[in-house]
């Protein structure tokens, strides 16, 4: 929510109160005035004695520690592998479109996956051996399938040539741990925008949430250059609901993407504002450079300001002290300066003793306004305060970490 504008018509009697009560000394020339200024912003470090000690860490159970103690022997490994290919004692021939016949174990298998088991429980028996097909699957991604239900090993390369028919595999199968593998190995650099739409509709058909997610993210991200991919086209023509829903997820993103933004450019007017209260104070009160109060001596000296909104406030007060149209509604610029004078005062908590101009009148006009004008003022006030503490919090945190 931007900061609220809030017009209002003053009569003359308070344009001219306001002008015998803007006691406010200006210098000609280049030179700036001497700042003394004693801002302890840092609050003091809390109690450490009252701070009470963190409850214990949790202790590990005895199934994670066993678990931590597992280990698998390279020899043991070795030697699941050399039953895979000598295939001795084999009791199953798994046959496939384009390739020899891989011999395999009838216990192993059942064992590694519960829809093989029942595959071999309904196969035929022929001279003691059961035969299975697996169709559609290029024999050497087949073959190192049956090999990491041996061993849980796997050759890299194999791994990047035949991943999505590992993970088409593994999920037809029930094989988790092959599945976990294959998933990691997408999310890994695998993906690109060539193959991120297959992959998304694939990971939706083998139950890969995180993987489709991870899709999806990618989509969204770099949609303009996905959306002209053939894999788009193809998938527009067969799937044209999956089309409807990444269209709708971009333009939900892209909506959070400008909401966010604006809050953050909000953030900004806010910080801004409380910036300009702060310089304010710190004209009205001590005098910066070449502008102050009369009870003051400048003496124009050329030391930096430590408030950032004092320049821009400088010459807006100068506009203001020269314009000869000074109305409300009449100069843009006096306006903003209206505006600022009527928000310190809804922000000062001492008017009776405040320097800055109209501090106190402000505070009784809040009782003629509107309830509409209170509630806009009173929004942009709980804005600014929360903008003023976040600044505080965050240069506590600066201050403790050095």
């Amino acid at each position: 929510m931007g900061s609220p504008a809030v017009d209002i018509s003053w009569p003359s009697s308070i344009i001219e109160s306001f002008d015998r009560s803007f006691n406010i000394q200006i210098e000609e020339g280049n030179s700036s005035a001497t700042i003394d200024f004693l801002e302890n912003a840092k609050s003091s470090p809390p109690d450490r004695q009252n701070i009470p000690k963190p409850p214990p860490l949790p202790r590990k159970t005895l199934n994670r520690g066993l678990a931590a103690c597992c280990s698998v022997p390279k020899e043991t490994k070795d030697l699941w592998e050399k039953l895979f290919k000598e295939g001795y004692g084999a009791d199953v021939h798994v046959i496939t479109d384009d390739g020899p016949i891989i011999a395999a174990h009838q216990s192993i298998l059942s064992v590694a996956s519960p829809v093989l088991e029942k595959f071999l429980q309904l196969s035929k028996v022929k001279n003691n051996i059961r035969t299975i097909r697996i169709p559609g699957v290029p024999y050497d991604a087949v073959r190192a399938f049956i090999r990491f239900l041996y061993s849980s090993c796997y050759e890299e390369e194999e791994m990047q040539k035949f991943v999505l028919h590992f993970l088409v595999l593994s999920h037809s199968y029930v094989v988790p741990s092959l599945k976990r593998v294959c998933e990691f190995t997408l999310e890994q650099g695998w993906l690109n925008k060539e193959n991120v739409i297959d992959v998304l509709q694939l990971a939706r058909s083998c139950d890969a949430p995180r993987l489709a997610l991870v899709c999806l993210r990618m989509v969204v991200r770099d949609f303009k250059c996905i959306s002209s991919t053939e894999a788009w086209k193809v998938m527009r023509r067969t799937n044209p609901a999956l089309e409807q829903e990444l269209l709708e997820s971009a333009v939900e993103a892209d909506s959070r993407k400008r909401e966010r933004l604006k809050k953050v450019e909000e953030k900004k007017v806010y910080i801004q504002l409380h910036e300009a209260m702060e310089a304010i104070l710190h004209i009205c009160r001590d005098g910066c450079r070449t502008i102050g109060p009369r009870d003051k001596v400048l003496k124009g000296s050329q030391v930096a300001c430590g408030f950032p909104a004092c320049k821009g406030l400088e010459t807006l007060i100068r506009h203001f002290s020269g314009c000869k149209t000074k109305v409300p509604g009449g100069c843009v610029h006096c306006k903003r300066m209206w505006q600022l004078l009527e928000l310190h005062s809804r922000m000062c908590n001492d008017p009776e003793y405040c320097k800055v101009p109209l501090c106190r009148h402000f505070k009784v006009k809040m009782q003629q306004q509107s309830k509409k004008d209170e509630a806009k003022w009173k929004m942009l006030v709980s804005k600014v305060t929360a903008a003023k503490n976040a600044q505080k919090l965050l240069s506590c945190r600066r201050g403790s970490s050095f």
